[in-house]
Order: C-alpha cells, then sequence, then structure tokens
C-alpha cells in the first residue's frame, strides 16, 4: 500500500494572465567559433592534460577521445607553432583570416624558425582571402 499520493495537475494561465506578460525575446545565437580555435583550445587543453598527470600520453588522449593517435599527434602538433599564430587562432574575432584551416597550418608547422612561422602564416591568410 502507498504511503501518499502523487498527482500531476497541469497549470495553464488564462488568456488574460498570458496577456499582461510580456513575452521573451529569442536570445541572438552565440557567434560560431571557427574549427581551427577549437583545436588550438584542445590542443592546449591535452597538453595541460599531460603537464598535470591526467593522462600518461598521446595513446591515452586517443583511447579517451575515441581518435586515433596520429590525429591526436595532428592536433598536438598546434602547440608547435609560435606564440603570436596561437595567439591569433585562439582570439576569433580578431582572428586574422577567417579562412585559415588546419591543412594550411600543416605547412607552417614544418618551419621550425618563430619568425618564418609568422611570415608563412601572414602569406597563408593573403593568399585564402582571395
Amino acid at each position: 500500500m502507498k504511503d501518499r499520493c502523487e498527482d500531476e495537475i497541469p497549470l495553464k494561465r488564462t488568456a488574460r494572465q498570458a496577456a499582461g506578460r510580456q513575452k521573451k525575446a529569442a536570445a541572438p545565437s552565440p557567434p560560431r567559433i571557427p574549427r581551427i580555435t577549437r583545436l588550438m583550445a584542445l590542443a592546449i587543453k591535452f597538453q595541460d592534460m599531460i603537464d598535470r598527470g591526467e593522462v600518461k600520453d598521446y595513446a591515452d588522449l586517443a583511447r579517451l577521445g575515441l581518435v586515433s593517435r596520429a590525429r591526436v599527434t595532428q592536433i598536438m602538433n598546434l602547440t608547435l607553432l609560435a606564440p603570436e599564430i596561437q595567439e591569433a587562432l585562439l582570439t576569433p574575432r580578431e582572428l586574422v583570416c577567417r579562412s585559415i584551416f588546419e591543412h594550411h597550418l600543416r605547412r607552417i608547422l614544418g618551419l621550425i624558425d618563430w619568425r618564418e612561422q609568422a611570415t608563412a602564416f601572414a602569406s597563408t591568410c593573403e593568399i585564402a582571402k582571395h
């Protein structure tokens, strides 16, 4: 036997009550964050997880993310970009070039010198704009 009784009672507003309330305006959708910005942030987050010992290595990250180790390496390689490029990628409103994609950056990642990376990044953005 039940100790208590529970019923759901639907409550409806009368037309007069509903008319007195102001309708909520639809909130504008937030601006879309470019994929490269999200990948750069993910690479930094992954590196932080490794530094704090939450995961042992890229293989652990791959298992957690259900992706290949090669894909984790591709994402983590973004941390090898010059700091000013990383900052540009993480600031979508100020992103120099909104049409920059990960495959554009792979060529730049082959450059070790950060000044050369910055020059290549600037020229890649110029080419991508046109």
